[in-house]
């Protein structure tokens, strides 16, 4: 079968015509046929080589993590899927260690011990080839009405697990917590459909990012009724006067020297959500004084949040309905364009512009 695959030894990223085409091994598992698969900045580490680890014993690792297929064949003892069914897969597997109480419990995004497996990322092969096989625990069924943009599910739990946490973090205020005003830093993907939540569950939402406008990120915003602020234009200062008092932040640029100097403007007991993972070295200088006083003073907290469980796929897939019912055609602007496996490097590039760019093999 066809595949994109990266071998780090060499550093090469190919796409190979004669992968071994996986087959069920177990009555539990289900062969899927791959539609889509979305393209991210932690591709763009793998293929750079900071990042990525092939499965054991192999050279190669096949990429993509943010994967829309067709099932097409099950094993004997699967239950509520049948070929024809459209499915996401989630990305994380849990570790083997009891020592491990969060995979112990069905929660490997907060594994403790590191050792995790990945589809697509660590020690796992990804969904960026023409089938996948997968554990029907680890699978989602997908609405056919979302066939469009089903591919936009693994990126949107990063920001349901986020509103969930901050939920939570809610309850360490003894009174009755109305949604506030939050500032998205980012306006990618993930910052756009952090926008999306944050307005569903009623903040009133800034989108602040560093392109000026015009450009298809801010009409995007604007149009979900997001005020898009650019950092060039618009200072964190005066970000904090027009967006304030600012409740949350959830940051989704991978920017650490932008990311800090928002965290400036948030407000009291307010939370900053940090999403992103800086994929480059930048100049960073604190006033660590002062921001340690802010955060003291202040009650706020800061919060590191990564990967997702299942209810944030099963909440993802609710959400995808409701934005496309509340933003008709707001969701299909996201992304910008479908492409081969063959451009894959060319799209992980970041090159090409606009928003999300979206592999297809169907």
């Amino acid at each position: 079968m066809k595949a994109v695959a990266v071998f780090p030894k060499s550093r090469e990223v190919r796409v190979l015509e004669d992968a071994p085409e996986p087959k069920l091994r177990s009555p539990t598992q289900v062969r899927v046929r791959t539609l889509e698969v979305g393209v991210c900045g932690t591709d763009k580490e793998i293929v750079d080589f900071r990042y990525g680890t092939p499965p054991e014993g192999e050279d190669y690792l096949i990429v993509g993590h943010e994967a829309l297929g067709e099932v097409v064949e099950v094993g004997a003892q699967v239950q509520g899927l049948k070929p024809g069914d459209l499915v996401v897969p989630r990305v994380r597997r849990p570790c083997p260690h009891e020592r491990c109480p969060a995979c112990r419990h069905g929660y490997p995004d907060f594994c403790i011990t590191g050792d995790y497996t990945e589809r697509g990322i660590v020690k796992a092969h990804g969904f960026c080839a023409q089938f996948f096989v997968e554990e029907v625990t680890y699978l989602h069924k997908v609405p056919s009405a979302l066939r469009q943009v089903a591919v936009l599910t693994e990126p949107l739990t990063i920001a349901e697990k986020a509103l969930r946490e901050v939920e939570h973090l809610k309850e360490r205020l003894p009174w009755e917590q109305k949604p506030g005003k939050a500032v998205v830093l980012g306006s990618g993907p993930v910052g756009l459909l952090g926008a999306m939540v944050l307005l569903r569950a009623g903040y009133g939402t800034t989108v602040y990012s560093r392109s000026p406008k015009p450009n298809p990120k801010a009409e995007v915003a604007e149009a979900l009724g997001a005020p898009y602020l650019s950092s060039k234009e618009v200072s964190v200062e005066e970000l904090g006067k027009r967006a304030g008092p600012v409740d949350v932040v959830y940051e989704a640029a991978g920017a650490s020297k932008a990311a800090f100097d928002v965290l400036r403007v948030l407000g009291p007991n307010g939370m900053f959500v940090f999403t992103g993972v800086p994929g480059r070295k930048e100049p960073l200088e604190l006033d660590g004084a002062a921001l340690l006083k802010q955060m003291v003073l202040q009650n706020q907290v800061v919060l590191g949040t990564v990967n997702a469980a299942d209810m944030d796929f099963d909440a993802a897939l609710e959400d995808l309905e409701r934005f496309r019912t509340r933003w008709p055609g707001r969701l299909e602007r996201i992304i910008t364009a479908r492409h081969s496996p063959e451009e894959f490097q060319q799209v992980v590039s970041g090159k090409l512009g606009g928003i999300k760019h979206v592999i297809t093999f169907g």
